[in-house]
């Protein structure tokens, strides 16, 4: 299960957000508290739902968020908790987070080239992330995820650049494909390209070949420590093997990351909290078939990726 606790965020991707951000909800109100988030969490569990990732926006903002990690951490049934974030406050937070029982960072970065993260992201400091990537590595949260999202006349240079950073550390860096929502959804098509150019770019890769629950085909460069992953959206579904479901920082359910179709739970966790666990087997049966990005469907989401934990 995949958690957006906020849909706020300190940066402002280009793909993501728009560049005056958004409304901040009212957090007793418009957003599940931590105690509703854990509760939805053990009613998964003992469904058999084992993973957690927490997302947001950008999940280091909200406050308190060690209390959460804590408190999933304790559920009976709960074997993996990872955060995904844009790694800015990683460097100060990490230590904390490991103590509370965070296993494994994914860590959102688009350049290397300072100049050109801070143009992407809106102001980013791309040194304050790397400092956090090495932190994590440091402490060992491995194997830490850098997912970085390749747009046409804009970072396509700097593929090879992100490879190699598997030949050193523990890393997999893992090449998303540009992906028409939100933000992106009027320019995607012009600045798209495939993975399978983003692979033909590199040279020389290897196959691993062994069997994992996440979306991404792995590989790894001749003597590299890390591996270097692709994630296909789009020239190559992998909806047939997603197991992944959704909760929105507003309380809704996902079953397609990419789909309009939400379930309400938070009015069942507020109202009639014996009910959950049958929410989350209906959500999970409702997930469907494919999605339809690229095309002209109504069932494509209508929500910025920083408010679906994307």
């Amino acid at each position: 299960m995949r958690i957006s606790i906020t849909d706020l965020c300190n940066l402002r991707c280009q793909y993501c957000m728009p560049e005056e951000g958004i409304r901040n909800k009212k957090l007793h109100k418009e957003i599940l508290t931590f105690e509703e988030i854990i509760s939805i969490v053990e009613a998964g569990a003992k469904l058999g739902i084992n993973k957690i990732r927490i997302t947001g926006g950008e999940p280091l903002v909200r406050r308190d968020i060690l209390q959460l990690i804590d408190g999933v951490a304790a559920i009976d049934g709960v074997d993996d908790i990872a955060l995904t974030t844009n790694g800015i406050f990683l460097k100060d937070m990490a230590k904390d987070l490991k103590r509370a029982g965070l296993k494994r960072v994914n860590i959102s970065i688009d350049s290397l080239k300072p100049n050109r993260f801070k143009e992407i992201t809106r102001g980013g400091d791309l040194y304050k992330v790397l400092d956090g990537i090495q932190e994590a590595i440091n402490l060992g949260m491995t194997p830490i995820k850098l997912n970085t999202v390749i747009i046409g006349g804009f970072n396509d240079d700097e593929v090879v650049d992100f490879a190699q950073l598997t030949l050193k550390d523990e890393i997999d860096v893992r090449f998303i494909e540009l992906m028409p929502v939100g933000e992106a959804s009027q320019w995607a098509t012009e600045r798209f390209i495939s993975n399978h150019e983003v692979k033909k770019s590199i040279g020389e890769l290897i196959p691993i070949h062994e069997k994992t629950s996440g979306p991404a085909e792995y590989y790894r460069l001749p003597e590299g420590k890390g591996r270097v992953g692709f994630i296909n959206p789009i020239s190559s579904h992998f909806c047939g093997s997603c197991n992944r479901i959704r909760l929105t920082s507003d309380g809704r359910l996902k079953p397609c990351l990419h789909s309009n179709h939400e379930i309400d739970i938070m009015q069942v966790v507020r109202n009639n909290p014996q009910e959950i666990a049958e929410v989350l087997k209906n959500s999970i049966m409702q997930k469907p078939e494919r999605h339809f990005l690229y095309s002209n469907r109504h069932e494509i989401s209508k929500r910025n990726m920083s408010e679906i934990g994307g």
